[in-house]
């Protein structure tokens, strides 16, 4: 491929994901907008944009992003962190991903969201899509629920239903390039604990090394996702905010957040990918909740 049509690719993709933070952004605070005064006392939130700046492993300019930061009166946390990094990899990571240890070269942009509601009722959800470019050049993301109190978490909830409804739909309206069983699969084995012999949330789509042979079809897939995103959350979120909680609804919320803290700790590549390239600290980790309880 010519370089210039390449670093159009890039810019495109890069452009999207931008696109898709603000859209999201704007959308989560419409929602800390609505949310009941009565359950939610204060004034509404609203995102706080820190821009950050990276290194490579050899001290070159790596590029860098921007984390955006809410803790309102609905979201209790929630971030919306948009990079584009680019550098080498270090040596002891080259072997982990494809092309890299070829040459260690690489580029990366995306877009990568987790909210933490502070009302129980309402699911925790996880999100992100990337372009991700060594000598070879895929998508990846996906995105997941996490209902915090056991009688939520089921596939007959539906909040569940209706959120594996619309992964389902942003993965049929691509079906050639996007299996939505695999992509489902993939999820469920992904998000899940060993240690606890037990799955994360509820699971939707997860897909890594995405590469069709079509970059416009994989590009238009990835951005369905983000789009069957921007729908589906806000709905689940207003279907539940008006719900009161219990202290003991509370309590089993702060204790389910400890094995999300688990997962992104030990398990999450997102997390470990972010870290090893010179990331930021701060973006990466906001993924933990504000307040974990282990009992």
């Amino acid at each position: 491929m010519e370089p210039s049509a390449l670093e159009a690719r890039k810019e495109k993709a890069r452009a999207w994901f931008e696109s898709l933070r603000d859209d999201i952004c704007a959308a989560l605070e419409k929602l800390d907008d609505e949310a009941p005064a009565s359950l939610y006392p204060g004034g509404p939130g609203r995102f706080v944009r820190t821009p950050w700046m990276r290194a490579d492993h050899s001290g070159a300019p790596g590029g860098g992003g921007v984390m955006s930061m809410m803790r309102g009166r609905l979201f209790e946390k929630v971030g919306v962190h948009c990079s584009t990094v680019y550098g080498e990899f270090a040596p002891e990571f080259r072997g982990q991903i494809p092309g890299a240890d070829e040459d260690p070269r690489f580029w990366a942009s995306g877009i990568s969201l987790i909210a933490h509601p502070r009302n129980p009722n309402v699911p925790a959800v996880h999100m992100n899509t990337r372009f991700v470019v060594t000598t070879k050049a895929w998508f990846g993301g996906g995105a997941d629920l996490t209902p915090v109190l056991e009688r939520r978490r089921n596939q007959d909830d539906p909040d569940s239903t209706a959120f594996h409804a619309a992964m389902h739909a942003a993965c049929d309206a691509h079906t050639a390039i996007a299996p939505y069983e695999k992509y489902k699969k993939w999820c469920d084995d992904y998000f899940y604990l060993p240690h606890r012999k037990e799955p994360r949330g509820i699971g939707g789509i997860f897909y890594d090394w995405h590469d069709s042979g079509d970059w416009e079809a994989d590009f238009a897939f990835t951005r369905e996702v983000g789009r069957a995103f921007l729908n589906i959350y806000p709905d689940l979120v207003r279907r539940n905010f008006a719900k009161a909680w219990s202290e003991a609804d509370r309590e089993e919320q702060l204790i389910r957040r400890g094995r999300y803290v688990e997962f992104n700790l030990l398990y999450d590549r997102g997390t470990i990918f972010g870290l090893k390239t010179g990331g930021n600290v701060d973006s990466i980790l906001s993924s933990m909740p504000p307040e974990v309880k282990w009992p």
